[in-house]
């Protein structure tokens, strides 16, 4: 039987996460000055939103309210990862600025979609009592 988490900072995706905004920060600081408060504002804030909602969702002690939370996460991920590929098409990062950040966003999506899909099973376990 699986333990219980006790708190959001065990979670992998949740560490995989704030290993994500350390790459995201690092990496805006390659963007031009002028974008300080556009581009290197809102992506900074958007992949700070992603283990803060995991954070959140975990704290709600309701497996709906997780759910909730991690969809958030994920679509602040998309968004992470949009802002992400239009800083390469204005160039104001290369390929190889990018791999790591790209690295942990594939990684981490992959973890939310895992834990998604496992709230969702318990979810169905407990509603069919299997």
């Amino acid at each position: 039987m699986a333990t219980k988490v006790k708190s959001y900072r065990d979670l992998i995706v949740w560490q995989k996460a704030m290993d994500l905004v350390v790459a995201v920060y690092r990496l805006t600081h390659l963007f031009p000055r002028e974008e300080q408060f556009g581009l290197t504002a809102h992506g900074r804030k958007s992949v700070v939103s992603i283990p803060s909602n995991i954070a959140e969702g975990q704290a709600r002690n309701s497996t709906s309210q997780f759910l909730q939370h991690i969809s958030i996460a994920y679509g602040s991920l998309a968004e992470t990862e949009t802002q992400l590929l239009v800083a390469l098409r204005l160039a104001y990062i290369t390929r190889d600025n990018l791999a790591e950040s790209w690295a942990l966003c594939v990684e981490v999506g992959k973890m939310l979609n895992g834990l998604r899909d496992s709230l969702e099973e318990s979810c169905r376990s407990l509603t069919t009592g299997h």
